[in-house]
């Protein structure tokens, strides 16, 4: 079952746990000592961060899949971290960015540092809203044999995501992946019925079973899953897929995960039919088709997310990080107002119009 560390940083003793954390998630994800360092680093100052200008805030750490996947390799996991909290906001991103800017007092790395030592980094801020901070670190360098990048079309899509578990439980009930066969990308949300350690062996039946299925339409996808989750609790499960060669976009989903595509900044619903994915199986499942080009993005959401939520003005921004939208998604859902009752997780599946 996928480990989450979340690490609330409401004082000083939990900057050490962010690190501690950070090495923890390095270990599950097999990295060297030098690249262990680096990612605790990162963790540390982003949560020295939280501490003296926000206020405080949350830092999430995952083992994930990178951003980007090349068809025919290994998938190689990488340790996200991401610091989020609803304090001032940055004004002024880039000086914040620059070495020493921001962490005074701290180890003196700051968040330029940061960028630069991650295989990934990116900084999301609104004044008067909050900022997020979001960076991943890998393995330093590919194993021999591993195969180059391959051309366009086939890497112009990204995807990622961020979970909460429940109550600060070591395990979420939610979990997604995503997987590459050929010119098809496909990205999936499970939500494990309930919480705690019998949902979260429901939503990673669905993780490993999907790896399996690179190749089926979403709908035979859900047929597969469906069968590997008998004997579980169950879960809901949305799965959508990308054709690259053709620019298509396929989408099944049974239950309750939300599901909102944008296209030139404009939203709309993706719907998923009533049912338990392992349990009850609806009888047919209905495959919606659309175009998919440079400016869609999709977001699926597991229910810890309010019921009525929409994306909220400026997330339809396929440039962004999707892990970073993911996390700005769960920050501006969620407030002491809104207490969340179950796991929460965010998947986005965006172009990639740079082929980075």
């Amino acid at each position: 079952m996928p480990r989450v560390w979340e690490v609330p940083v409401h004082d000083s003793t939990r900057v050490r746990d962010a690190r501690v954390a950070a090495e923890h998630a390095a270990a599950v994800a097999a990295l060297d000592e030098p690249r262990t360092a680096v990612a605790a680093l990162v963790a540390t100052e982003l949560a020295t961060n939280l501490l003296k200008h926000a206020g405080g805030g949350q830092v999430l750490i995952e083992v994930v899949a990178p951003p980007v996947l090349v068809a025919g390799a290994d998938v190689l996991p990488v340790v996200q971290i991401a610091a989020i909290d609803h304090g001032p906001g940055i004004d002024d991103v880039r000086s914040a960015l620059s070495d020493g800017f921001s962490t005074a007092g701290s180890l003196g790395a700051g968040l330029g540092t940061c960028r630069r030592i991650a295989d990934d980094f990116e900084l999301h801020s609104v004044p008067g809203r909050g900022t997020v901070a979001l960076a991943r670190v890998g393995a330093a360098v590919p194993p021999a044999g591993h195969p180059a990048p391959e051309p366009e079309p086939a890497r112009r899509v990204r995807a990622g995501g961020v979970n909460v578990p429940f109550g600060g439980a070591e395990y979420s009930g939610d979990a997604w992946a995503w997987v590459r066969s050929g010119h098809r990308a496909t990205l999936m949300l499970a939500d494990g019925l309930g919480h705690g350690p019998e949902a979260a062996r429901a939503s990673t039946a669905a993780v490993d079973a999907l790896r399996g299925a690179a190749d089926l339409p979403p709908g035979e996808a859900l047929r597969r899953l469906d069968r590997a989750l008998a004997g579980t609790r169950g879960a809901a499960v949305a799965v959508a897929q990308v054709d690259l060669g053709a620019g298509r976009l396929r989408f099944a989903g049974i239950g309750n995960i939300g599901a909102r595509l944008c296209e030139a900044g404009v939203w709309r619903p993706l719907v998923s039919r009533p049912g338990i994915v392992g349990v009850h199986r609806p009888g047919t499942l209905r495959e919606e088709q659309t175009a998919w080009g440079d400016d869609h993005l999709l977001i699926l959401h597991s229910d810890g997310l309010p019921s009525r939520w929409t994306p909220p003005p400026g997330a339809c921004r396929p440039g962004v990080d999707p892990a970073v939208t993911a996390a700005v998604t769960v920050r501006d859902a969620s407030s002491s107002a809104r207490p969340v009752r179950d796991d929460t997780a965010v998947a986005v599946l965006t172009s990639n119009p740079a082929g980075r």
